[in-house]
């Protein structure tokens, strides 16, 4: 079915969607088009959702709001949408399945009616970019390309405006996965390490939640995954189709060879040609590399390691000020990822860390903040556990430690601390959803407070 047929299906349709957010709104714009009658279900009230409520309401979406969101499902409702955060196994929605009532997804229905190919990343660490890259690629090369997904770009809204020969390509989350049927073309795995364990039952879980991106390919797709890291490369073994590893060791298919990265035997690019920082960056090059091969030339990808300043909140340079560099980290928020993040720089830095507790251990964290940091500032609900990580370490020397209640106070500490040729860094190792609605404004704040030093 394509999406005009599908649209024309819907009218009259009871359709219920739950979460009013930002995959979710220009979905429910979608379904009000093809003529369906929706109703909007929210933890929220409508003062809360503000002109999102205003503009539905005109619409003639009807509301559900409060703790009971779940429960006054309409009767005659033929299709549930739900939210990526809210898990599809919790009792209502059993309960509507057993009703014999679809529940489904704004990612699962662009995959149902996507007319291109799909190119689809995700893994622990890395995916936004990773995206960002295959897309920068893709555009330079001359595709039209679409790029959304867990980068915060619904595309349902587009599908009618695509074309069989345009390039979708996808960043794909553990919730987005979780209960997808579907497989892109290429899938890329930039990594699996501990995360969303305060979501996930385990971390066996989230492994499987991760694996759903290639669990629907055939022998003609293409799976990428990090020769590196040892769950990834299991995943790579079990390919269904053509498997192309990547890694900063010469094992893999791209691989790093005397500096210079290759695929195969074909030289690709130098990696001093990349100006984004970190070992991390160059192997994201590498899975956009090996996901864009069929279709890029080398001088596109040459063009877009010259050119490309990464995505914002990324190890993001926001000032220098009396010699000293600020980074906006924000996005990191799993020990793995801030790890990452601090061996980008030869020195030891100045790290503010912490946040809301995803459940991740930080033994090994410690022993790496000893390592690369030479004065630490922590804030936010993981601060104790941090603390107790880095001291209970096996190579603690004393590492001076600085420990805030509120976020601001803890970026001017980080500048008290820091003397000319220092780095002050802000790399949670934390999601920020104990202070903060998500790590933009986290790390919009950090640039402020710091552009107004």
């Amino acid at each position: 079915m394509n999406v005009f047929e599908y649209k024309k299906a819907l009218r009259n349709k009871k359709i219920s969607v739950i979460g009013v957010g930002v995959s979710n709104a220009p979905l429910i714009r979608f379904l009000v088009d093809g003529g369906a009658i929706v109703s909007a279900h929210d933890k929220k009230n409508a003062s809360a959702l503000g002109d999102i409520y205003k503009e539905l309401s005109a619409l003639g979406v009807s509301f559900v709001f409060g703790e009971g969101y779940l429960k006054e499902i309409p009767d005659g409702t033929e299709i549930i949408f739900k939210t990526p955060g809210l898990r599809g196994d919790v009792p209502e929605l059993l309960a509507a399945k057993e009703k014999g009532i679809e529940v489904t997804s704004e990612m699962e229905l662009f995959f149902e009616l996507c007319p291109c190919e799909i190119i689809a990343v995700t893994g622990s660490d890395g995916k936004t970019t990773t995206t960002t890259l295959v897309g920068e690629m893709l555009k330079k090369e001359g595709y039209t390309c679409h790029i959304g997904g867990n980068i915060g770009k619904p595309l349902v809204a587009e599908l009618e405006n695509m074309k069989p020969d345009d390039k979708a390509v996808l960043e794909l989350s553990s919730f987005q996965l979780f209960s997808m049927k579907k497989s892109p073309k290429i899938a890329v795995v930039t990594n699996v390490t501990p995360n969303h364990l305060d979501w996930h039952k385990d971390f066996e879980e989230y492994i499987e939640s991760k694996k759903n991106i290639m669990k629907y390919q055939d022998e003609n797709s293409v799976l990428i995954t990090n020769y590196s890291n040892a769950i990834t490369k299991k995943m790579g073994e079990e390919a269904k189709g053509e498997w192309r590893s990547f890694s900063s060791t010469k094992d893999a298919l791209v691989h790093l060879d005397n500096n210079e990265i290759f695929f195969g035997s074909e030289k690709i690019i130098n990696a001093s040609d990349i100006i984004i920082p970190g070992i991390h960056n160059i192997e994201n090059y590498m899975a956009a590399i090996a996901a864009t091969k069929d279709y890029v030339s080398r001088e596109t990808v040459e063009y877009v390691a010259k050119n490309f300043g990464g995505v914002p909140h990324r190890i993001e340079l926001v000032r220098t000020l009396d010699g000293v560099r600020y980074y906006n980290d924000s996005i990191a928020s799993s020990p793995a990822r801030t790890t990452a993040g601090l061996s980008s720089f030869n020195e030891k830095v100045i790290l503010i860390a912490g946040g809301y507790d995803k459940k991740i251990p930080f033994d090994e964290f410690g022993e790496v903040i000893n390592e690369r940091v030479k004065k630490l500032v922590l804030v936010g609900l993981t601060s104790e556990k941090i603390e107790a990580a880095v001291k209970n370490a096996s190579n603690f020397e004393g590492l001076p430690i600085f420990k805030e209640t509120d976020f601001e106070h803890a970026v001017k500490t980080a500048r008290n601390c820091a003397e000319s040729g220092d780095i002050v860094i802000l790399s949670p190792a934390c999601a920020s959803f104990d202070l903060f609605k998500n790590f933009e404004e986290r790390g919009n704040l950090f640039k402020k407070i710091v552009m107004d030093f």
